[in-house]
């Protein structure tokens, strides 16, 4: 039986929506056990199924890595707290990102040899149902060459345990797919992963080409990553509106439509972010993830699923045993 923490409280949706979410996962898991923190009389529908830790507070969305370890009673530093005490498998959070992932390697601390933890989410492809992992997206703003090689090593190891892919094809992001392309950390990491002959890697991979489906795992700086995501949910986010836009213009554009839904309804499916759950904190001394602030029930109950698979899988021992290899 796997245990995992999860602070109900901080999301744009409010604690209804991380409640659904409890309840949805453990309809699919039922063996497994859920210890809920926040503020208890909103997690009353709950109290029969799961361990609940009542917490006043909830950490500013705007609130710093000092700030989050000074509020003590909050929701996100009970959980963290819980989640070592109990030393439970999992742990995972809406609340604010830089606050949790802050405070989450500040107190987990990181895996022997890892110089930093990075953030990692699987992106949707053009081939349903395939996801890409892609890291860092986000938990830096500097990376050497070598964390680009561990970044790497901690992707191989997600994608080969949890999806389940034998020998995932592994890539750089840059601006040109040929070796000497790309900024000085991309072309020495390039030329370290080709001196160590590291399993699977293919080479630079382009920003357009990157969700084609070609792809198991792409590795990036956590600057150009954090980019990346918020460049490919700004262009989701514009077609979408665009093509809702042409079909509502007149009669015809309305029948257009209900001929091509269909299509519309796979690409959608295809697209659809939600069982991804959130982003992996990768590196740290347990398994950490953040669900999206947004999240709904149903894409929460994911963020849950996320966590129960890779603890299951033991990932953070993996990247640990993972990380000692190709020194």
């Amino acid at each position: 039986m796997k245990t995992l923490v999860v602070d109900m409280m901080g999301s744009d949706n409010g604690s209804p929506a991380t409640v659904e979410g409890v309840q949805l996962f453990l309809k699919r898991h039922p063996e497994a056990k859920i210890i809920a923190i926040g503020k208890i009389e909103e997690l009353k529908a709950l109290q029969n199924s799961c361990e609940l830790i009542d917490a006043r507070d909830i950490v500013p969305m705007e609130a710093g890595a000092m700030e989050v370890m000074r509020l003590k009673n909050s929701s996100m530093m009970v959980a963290i707290n819980t989640f070592l005490d109990r030393k439970a498998d999992g742990l995972v959070g809406a609340g604010s990102t830089g606050a949790f992932l802050s405070a989450s390697t500040l107190k987990l601390k990181l895996i022997e040899g890892v110089e930093r933890a990075a953030l990692m989410s699987p992106f949707p492809t053009a081939i349903k149902g395939k996801k890409v992992t892609i890291l860092d997206i986000g938990a830096n703003n500097e990376n050497t060459p070598s964390q680009l090689v561990q970044f790497a090593k901690m992707g191989r190891i997600y994608s080969n345990k949890v999806f389940k892919i034998e020998n995932p094809k592994v890539y750089l992001l840059s601006n040109g797919a040929e070796d000497k392309k790309g900024s000085p950390e991309v072309k020495e990491a390039n030329h370290l992963l080709r001196d160590i002959n590291f399993p699977g890697f293919v080479g630079n991979i382009e920003a357009r080409d990157a969700l084609d489906g070609n792809a198991d795992v792409i590795v990036t700086g956590g600057f150009a990553g954090n980019v990346f995501l918020k460049g490919t949910e700004g262009v989701a986010s514009l077609m979408n509106s665009l093509i809702k836009k042409a079909f509502k213009r007149n009669l015809a554009s309305k029948l257009g439509y209900l001929l091509a839904k269909k299509g519309f309804v796979e690409m959608k499916e295809t697209m659809d972010y939600k069982t991804t759950g959130g982003a992996m904190l990768l590196g740290v001394n347990g398994v950490v993830v953040k669900a999206h602030g947004s999240s709904d029930g149903f894409s929460f109950s994911y963020a849950l699923e996320v966590a129960y698979k890779m603890a299951e899988a033991e990932v953070i021992k993996l990247i640990g045993e993972g990380l000692k290899t190709h020194e």
